[in-house]
C-alpha cells in the first residue's frame, strides 16, 4: 500500500511537496495508518488531537495513546479538550455536528497559529459509500451523492481512494498500535448501521462493489460540474444583483423547462430547507415569503427578491439637530446653509430653515402617513400611494426614510419633497439637505 499511496500522491496532491502538513489524529486505526505513512514518506508533519470529551476515561486515555505515539517518534504535537455535549445544548445542534465544528475551528487555528500549509483526514472509501449510503437514506440532492471531497479548501483527505481492507492489511504487516472507539459497535448511530449491516451484504452481492460505487461516484461528480455550468450560464440571464440584493425575473425564470432545480442551485448555498414554499412561492401573490436563518426571499410582482434579513422596526426614530452639519447612519445625509438655490433633485433638496421644528425626525413610513408633494399646491397624498406610483418593490418600501419636522413631513428621502418647506422669495434662509 505504500507504494500505491505514494504514487496516488505524486499524481494528485503534488502540492503538498514541500509543504508543513497537520495529521488530524484520533488515535484509531485510519488515522494511525495516516500518521505512519507519511513517517515512511520525505514530508514535515505534525499531529493534531481532539478529546471531545464523550466516553469517559476512554477519551483521555486516546489522548494519552496520541501524546505518548507523538513523543515516542518525535513529531509535534497539538492537543485540545473539548465540552462538546455543553457546545451541543447552547447552540441547540447534534453532538456529530457539535464536534464537527469544534473540531474544523480549531484545525484552522492551528493552521494559521502553527504556520501548517494543510490539514488531512483520514476519511478513506468506505466512509464515503457509508457517507453516500446516509445521504441517500435521508433524501438528497445530486451534491448530497458526490462523496466527501478529497481538497476542500485547506483541508485534504489523501485516503479516499483506499479501502478498509487495505488500511486494515497495513496496520497489520506494520505492527501499527491504535485505539477502538467502543462507541463504533454500537448500532444505536445511523453510520455505525450501514457500516455492520447494509455495506458488508452489498459487498457479498458484488465483491467490486467499492470499485464499482467509485466509478458510479465519478460520474456523478461530472454530472455535478455540468449542473454548476448550466446553473451560473442561466443565472447570469434570470438574476440581477445590486449590492447584496438578487433580483430573480420571474417571467425569464418560468420559461425554463425545469426551473425549480435551478432555483435550489442558486438559492441553497443561502441555507434554504423549505423548498415546496419557495417553489409555490413563484406563483403565489406579491408580498409573501420565506426565510432562512439568514436571509429572506420575498415575491413582488414579476421578482423573487433574495436579501439579507433586515426586521424593519417602525419605532426607529433618529433625532437631528440644528446645528448638525451630517448624518452617517442609518443614511448618509448632510445639511449646508446655502444663499442660493441649484436644480433640485431627488438626492437634494432646498428649504425654508425658518419653516422647520428642531430636532427633525429621521424613520420609516408608517401606513397613513401623508405628505403635500412638491409642486401640487397643497393636496395631500398618501406616501403609500406614492410608493404605489413609484412602482416600488416591498423591499424598497421597507427601506424607504422620511425626514419629519415635528408632525410634518418634509422629505421622502430621495424620493420626494414636501410642499410646505419650500423656498418662495420671502426666504431668508436657506439649507440644503442631500442624500450622499
Amino acid at each position: 500500500m505504500l507504494k500505491k499511496f505514494q504514487n496516488h500522491l505524486l499524481h494528485n496532491f503534488q502540492l503538498l511537496n514541500g509543504k508543513k502538513i497537520l495529521l488530524a489524529t484520533s488515535g484509531g486505526k485510519d488515522s494511525m495508518v495516516m500518521v505512519h505513512l507519511f513517517q515512511q514518506l520525505d514530508y514535515e508533519i505534525g499531529i493534531a488531537h481532539c478529546n471531545f470529551q464523550l466516553r469517559a476515561m476512554e477519551s483521555f486515555e486516546d489522548q494519552n495513546f496520541v501524546q505518548e505515539y507523538a513523543a515516542a517518534n518525535d513529531i509535534p504535537v497539538f492537543i485540545t479538550q473539548f465540552d462538546t455535549k455543553a457546545f451541543a445544548e447552547d447552540y441547540k445542534v447534534s453532538t456529530q455536528v457539535a464536534a464537527r465544528e469544534l473540531r474544523y475551528n480549531w484545525f484552522y487555528e492551528l493552521l494559521e497559529t502553527e504556520n501548517f500549509d494543510y490539514i488531512l483526514t483520514a476519511h478513506h472509501a468506505d466512509d464515503n459509500l457509508e457517507t453516500f449510503l446516509i445521504n441517500l437514506s435521508r433524501g438528497t440532492g445530486l451534491e448530497g451523492l458526490t462523496g466527501i471531497p478529497e481538497q476542500n479548501e485547506r483541508v485534504i483527505r489523501p485516503l479516499l481512494a483506499f479501502s478498509q481492507e487495505e488500511m486494515e492489511e497495513y496496520a497489520k504487516l506494520n505492527n501499527i498500535q491504535w485505539r477502538e472507539d467502543s462507541s463504533n459497535a454500537s448500532d444505536k448511530y445511523l453510520r455505525n448501521k450501514i457500516r455492520h449491516q447494509l455495506v458488508p451484504m452489498l459487498k457479498e452481492l458484488n465483491p467490486n462493489f467499492l470499485s464499482s460505487f467509485h466509478k458510479t461516484q465519478t460520474y456523478l461528480q461530472e454530472a455535478q460540474v455540468l449542473v454548476e455550468d448550466a446553473s451560473i450560464m442561466i443565472y447570469q440571464q434570470v438574476a440581477k444583483q445590486e449590492e447584496d440584493t438578487i433580483y430573480f425575473d420571474l417571467k425569464k425564470l418560468k420559461k425554463l423547462p425545469n426551473y425549480k432545480s435551478y432555483l435550489h442551485q442558486w438559492l441553497k448555498e443561502f441555507g434554504f430547507s423549505a423548498w415546496d414554499d419557495i417553489y409555490d412561492l413563484v406563483e403565489s401573490q406579491s408580498g409573501k415569503h420565506v426565510f432562512s436563518p439568514e436571509y429572506r426571499l420575498l415575491k413582488d410582482r414579476d421578482s423573487l427578491i433574495l436579501s439579507p434579513i433586515n426586521f424593519v422596526n417602525e419605532k426607529e426614530e433618529y433625532f437631528i439637530t440644528e446645528n448638525q452639519k451630517d448624518v452617517n447612519f442609518p443614511l448618509k445625509l448632510s445639511f449646508c446653509k446655502v444663499t442660493d438655490i441649484s436644480i433640485a433633485s431627488n438626492k437634494t433638496i432646498f428649504v425654508d430653515t425658518d419653516k422647520l421644528q428642531f430636532p427633525l425626525v429621521l424613520r420609516h413610513w408608517n401606513e397613513g402617513d401623508s405628505f403635500q408633494p412638491f409642486g401640487m399646491n397643497g393636496k395631500s397624498k398618501k406616501v403609500s400611494k406614492l410608493f404605489k406610483d413609484e412602482k416600488l418593490s416591498l423591499l424598497e418600501k421597507e427601506n424607504s426614510w422620511l425626514l419629519f419636522s415635528n408632525e410634518d413631513i418634509v422629505w421622502i428621502v430621495g424620493l420626494r419633497q414636501d410642499e410646505r418647506f419650500r423656498i418662495e422669495n420671502t426666504t431668508k434662509n436657506i439649507l440644503k439637505i442631500q442624500l450622499e
